[in-house]
């Protein structure tokens, strides 16, 4: 990612390639982390994806991410970042349904998720909250998270200029009151062939 207004937008340093498989590797491998590649609509009914397929360089419009944290009081805080990386797909709703399709997972795999975590910490027993951080500038993003259930936090930006959004223990209901609303009707599952991870 070398676009600097992306960065600028998501908080991000420039990364090589390598760099980045190696993010990728260590989201894939750390239980406090979760991570999906947002690509564009297989545009047909599919069971399967295949590597290098669906999945290719030119098919892959940016993330979306949680991040897990355990405070003191053993509770656990759900981070999430969300980023289409390819400015010219921006506005068209792949981060609304990205977002949506995110968070269903994480409600439906939630067990799973706290499982691993709590492998690596003592904390809680479920995801208490969730929480995003973003730029004040980035208008777009700060509105599409509100629509989904999130919550401004105070007034203003934090000390790096970012508006803290959450959904505190009714982030399940929230999230469902999304889908239920039909914007992740076309939500499945599918399976994924030929994993090929440096």
């Amino acid at each position: 990612m070398q676009d600097e207004e992306i960065q600028e937008a998501t908080a991000s340093e420039p990364l090589s390639l390598d760099e980045e498989y190696a993010m990728q590797q260590s989201w894939r491998q750390d239980p406090d982390k979760l991570t999906f590649i947002a690509c564009l609509p297989l545009g047909r009914e599919s069971e399967v994806v295949r590597a290098g397929s669906g999945d290719s360089p030119d098919c892959m419009l940016g993330d979306v991410d949680l991040f897990l944290t355990a405070s003191e009081e053993d509770a656990v805080i759900g981070e999430v970042e969300l980023m289409i990386a390819i400015k010219d797909q921006q506005g068209h709703g792949y981060g609304r349904a990205s977002l949506l399709a995110f968070l269903r997972f994480i409600v439906e795999h939630e067990q799973g998720i706290m499982e691993e975590f709590e492998r690596m910490s003592s904390g809680g027993r479920g995801i208490e909250g969730l929480v995003v951080k973003i730029g004040e500038a980035n208008q777009r993003s700060i509105g599409l998270f509100g629509s989904v259930g999130f919550e401004r936090v105070g007034e203003g930006g934090n000390y790096f200029g970012e508006r803290e959004l959450k959904m505190g223990r009714e982030w399940r209901e929230r999230a469902k009151v999304a889908w239920r609303r039909g914007e992740s009707a076309a939500y499945a599952e599918v399976e994924y062939r030929g994993v090929d991870v440096r």
